[in-house]
């Protein structure tokens, strides 16, 4: 069982930020598959059957910087190993708009993923970082995360989701590394 997390924080108030990129990918997959969430493991999570096998999108609702807490308790819950993991998060350090794959690595000043890292024992698992470029001087980086897109970084935003959520789909289907060579 595969499990798609996107970083994010609860709540209207944090609704399409850019800290919360994570969540809007998870919301278009759930989208695509019809699907409802529950709550459940500190976060919203739905198991998506297709084709036969199932995996589970997550939103842990515990707030980034305790996002570890989440998805540490789902996946010990269904037994789910970190080769079976992809995590999705906004990042500071590329480009708005540009993605990569990988498949381990630091958590780069990302307090969602040092707390992932911390719950999970290991900077080994697959993750999907979604540029949104750095804030603009004299800006405080807390302000710029919890901020909105800009109306022309947002229609380019929405197109980035739609090919998040197509390499997560693809993910369904082949090795991760085959996506990261497809989608980076």
């Amino acid at each position: 069982m595969k499990l798609i997390v996107g970083l994010g924080n609860p709540g209207p108030r944090f609704d399409k930020t850019r800290h919360n990129i994570g969540f809007e990918v998870i919301d278009e997959l759930a989208s695509r598959f019809g699907a409802s969430f529950q709550s459940k493991f500190n976060g919203m999570f739905s198991i998506i059957h297709r084709n036969g096998e199932k995996f589970i999108l997550l939103k842990p609702l515990t707030y980034m910087n305790l996002s570890g807490e989440s998805i540490g308790a789902i996946m010990d819950y269904y037994d789910i190993s970190l080769e079976e993991l992809v995590v999705i998060y906004d990042d500071l350090d590329l480009p708005v708009g540009k993605i990569r794959l990988r498949q381990k690595g630091s958590a780069g000043g990302h307090n969602g993923i040092k707390s992932t890292i911390a719950h999970m024992g290991t900077q080994n698992f697959n993750r999907i970082r979604i540029g949104i470029n750095r804030p603009p001087a004299g800006m405080a980086v807390p302000d710029y995360v919890l901020g909105r897109f800009s109306k022309e970084d947002w229609a380019e935003m929405e197109h980035v989701v739609k090919t998040c959520a197509d390499a997560c789909e693809s993910w369904l289907e082949k090795p991760f590394l085959e996506v990261m060579n497809q989608f980076n």
